[in-house]
């Protein structure tokens, strides 16, 4: 099957019309009329999973955050994201990401589910370009109340990560929980207006973390990765499910960074 091809079919689980505006999704690199036979899975478009992908001879990756952001105005070996196009061009590899579209059809409510939350619903809707079931991040409830420390746990073996930040008190108990993957400071105001009791996310500041709990919210920082790798098993399945044809690989689940 051609790479365009595909894309239409990952823009049928993921609207390209649902990431914001800020984000770049789609083909970033690489033919579109590419005959893809191996696909390669992971988060970030990084050095390893590049020679990784080379490695198993992929014809594509397939990542969730971009490896462009920003315009380019050169493609050279001077910095690192150009040799990194660079070296998939080379190869003859295309290159697709499904970030926040991805987020908005199938993040939170994966997340959500891992943690069993009951009764959900969109915890920041798209407003004027969506629907109000569209958006990011689960509010709900909780299985049953249990405590801040409990609720911990259950995130790192939910999510299968090592360690959490929380900022509360571990004995309260909670009720309500709000889930966002990926960098969710700008989700605490959401999670507060819709009365959660805790917030599940990552990259929360300083700052953030002491406000939200001075508001009555406790957060648990799961970290951006920590969550967000979820995408690279949901999207196997995918592939699996929906173009069987096409031999999938991913990269290893490993933490980018290590706490000493």
């Amino acid at each position: 099957m051609k790479c365009r091809d595909i894309l239409k079919r990952l823009f049928t689980l993921a609207p390209a019309e649902n990431a914001e505006e800020w984000d770049n999704v789609g083909l970033l690199a690489g033919r579109p009329e590419k005959e893809v036979r191996r696909v390669y899975l992971a988060v970030d478009a990084t050095d390893d999973v590049i020679e990784h992908a080379v490695s198993v001879k992929a014809d594509l990756i397939l990542t969730h955050h971009p490896m462009i952001f920003k315009p380019m105005k050169t493609v050279t070996g001077d910095d690192f994201t150009g040799r990194r196009v660079m070296e998939i061009i080379r190869h003859d590899i295309s290159y697709i990401a499904l970030h926040t579209n991805f987020d908005v059809s199938c993040m939170g409510e994966l997340a959500a589910k891992k943690l069993k939350i009951k009764d959900g619903e969109v915890l920041c809707p798209l407003g004027g370009k969506g629907e109000a079931d569209k958006g990011l991040g689960v509010i709900g409830n909780l299985a049953a109340p249990c405590t801040l420390g409990e609720c911990a746990e259950l995130v790192k073996e939910s999510f299968h990560i090592p360690h959490v930040r929380i900022y509360g008190d571990s004995d309260s108990l909670m009720e309500r929980i709000a889930v966002l993957p990926g960098s969710g400071g700008s989700g605490i105001g959401a999670a507060l207006e819709k009365d959660a009791d805790l917030y599940v996310t990552g990259d929360i500041s300083h700052h953030q973390g002491l406000d939200a709990l001075l508001q009555g919210l406790s957060v648990i920082d799961a970290g951006h990765y920590g969550i967000e790798k979820i995408f690279i098993g949901h999207m196997e399945g995918w592939f699996k499910e929906n173009l069987p044809d096409i031999k999938v690989y991913r990269e290893e689940i490993n933490e980018p960074f290590i706490t000493v």
